[in-house]
């Protein structure tokens, strides 16, 4: 009988010691170490590169069950262009209408990995009130240990092409085209 209460309690510390280790990792955004482009082509000659400085957010990764959480909001009056009028332009009610839609959120819905390295976020994005899907593909993902905070940091480079109509920015479309690439850096700090 004492064999059996062993192998119980052993079975048991063993099974708490697997649950623990499997536990979600939370995050939280290094705005430092992140940045959001949004690019298009500009009358069908060279691209317009615009930036979101302002951002914010909480990513959970449980890497031993392949899921994850991520919640991102972005400063829509934060963009910037290096041009001062464009970048007036682009926060007015034909494009973004940072004053009526002063945000833009990505909360995601699946993650996907290859081992233990994050290969794509699927998730919405909500722009001007309007929520649609898009899947941002990983051509980078690390963590390390960070000198600075000496605490494990994640993140990578993330990718999508998107089509601003469907989320009411159909200014100019086509001379400014309506496939919109997202191309996001992104480093998150763990809590």
């Amino acid at each position: 009988m004492n064999k059996m209460l062993s192998f119980i309690l052993g079975a048991t510390l063993l099974a708490a010691t697997a649950l623990a280790v499997a536990e979600p990792v939370s995050y939280t955004i290094d705005p430092t170490h992140t940045d959001f482009f949004a690019e298009s082509r500009h009358f069908g000659t060279s691209t317009t590169r615009s930036r979101f400085a302002g951002k914010s957010g909480t990513i959970m990764i449980d890497t031993p069950a392949k899921t994850g959480k991520a919640s991102i909001t972005i400063d829509i009056a934060s963009v910037t262009t290096g041009v001062t009028k464009l970048d007036d332009h682009l926060k007015c009610i034909s494009f973004f209408d940072a004053s009526g839609y002063p945000e833009a959120t990505f909360v995601s819905t699946a993650f996907t990995f290859e081992g233990d390295k994050v290969t794509q976020i699927s998730g919405d994005l909500t722009m001007k009130g309007k929520t649609n899907p898009v899947v941002l593909k990983a051509s980078n993902y690390n963590c390390y240990i960070s000198p600075s905070f000496k605490k494990q940091v994640c993140g990578g480079d993330f990718e999508a092409t998107i089509q601003r109509s469907l989320r009411d920015v159909k200014y100019a479309i086509p001379l400014v085209s309506d496939d919109t690439k997202l191309a996001i850096q992104i480093e998150a700090i763990k809590d």
